[in-house]
């Protein structure tokens, strides 16, 4: 199974665990599975971070990207092709946020399934988007 994690489920993997639900951990925990993080979660949280929207406990956005290799899981980087075929992506009028937006429309496109808690995905309008939490 390829998964791809949402932010949340990038944070609470290396710092807090324990928030993830049970099938999250259970999935991303799995040896057959394939797990991966966007490069477009780590510009959100370096973003937030120096906005002070987010607060990293004990860690900092840059070491976040050696914690998640060592914990196995694959960097996927922004391709500019698919970047710019982002405007193939539809509207969704209740959630406009550009960070997970390139999320969902990553998993679309590259078919993982999204690891989120967020509803607002997890409710989209994508029909094709498969998520797990």
């Amino acid at each position: 199974m390829k998964l791809l994690l949402d932010t949340h489920a990038l944070l609470w993997s290396i710092i807090e665990p324990e928030r993830l639900s049970p099938t999250a951990c259970a999935a991303i925990t799995d040896p057959a599975a394939q797990v991966a993080v966007s490069a477009v979660s780590f510009w959100e949280i370096a973003i937030k971070t120096a906005l002070g929207k987010l607060s990293l406990s004990g860690t900092t956005p840059e070491a976040l990207v050696d914690a998640a290799q060592q914990q196995g899981f694959d960097l996927l980087p922004l391709d500019p092709r698919l970047a710019a075929s982002f405007t193939r992506l539809p509207v969704d009028p209740q959630h406009r946020d550009p960070f997970d937006r390139m999320l969902v429309w990553q998993a679309l496109s590259l078919g993982y399934k999204l690891v989120s808690r967020d509803r607002k995905i997890s409710t989209t309008s994508h029909s094709q988007l498969q998520t797990l939490w």
